[in-house]
């Protein structure tokens, strides 16, 4: 279980999350329709774009967690699927790609 601590740097990483998303001009102002998120696939990958689930699903999860006070998964690996997301993208997402590194480092404990 995570302490406090992590929490706190989770909680900032996921603002700093939200801020590549949007420097990236990536953040959408409209939720996608309910039925992108019925997917059973990893990531809904044959439903929505990486980057609206990092904000639809990843980040609303994350927060949710934190504001009701839940662990924290003990485990994550979403930026080797950022780095598959950008290869061959005009747009860099390093910064983007650097954030969610640092979440499923202090998820998973390293």
């Amino acid at each position: 279980m995570a302490d406090t601590g992590t929490t706190a740097q989770v909680a900032d990483r996921l603002l700093s999350i939200e801020i590549e998303l949007r420097r990236l001009q990536l953040w959408e102002h409209e939720r996608p329709p309910a039925e992108a998120f019925q997917s059973t696939e990893p990531f809904c990958i044959d439903t929505l774009e990486f980057t609206q689930w990092v904000q639809f699903v990843f980040l609303e999860r994350m927060k949710f967690i934190i504001e009701s006070a839940q662990p924290l998964p003990e485990v994550s690996g979403i930026a080797p699927m950022a780095e598959e997301h950008f290869r061959g993208r005009p747009e860099s997402g390093q910064g983007l790609i650097r954030e969610l590194e640092a979440v499923d480092q202090l998820l998973s404990g390293n």
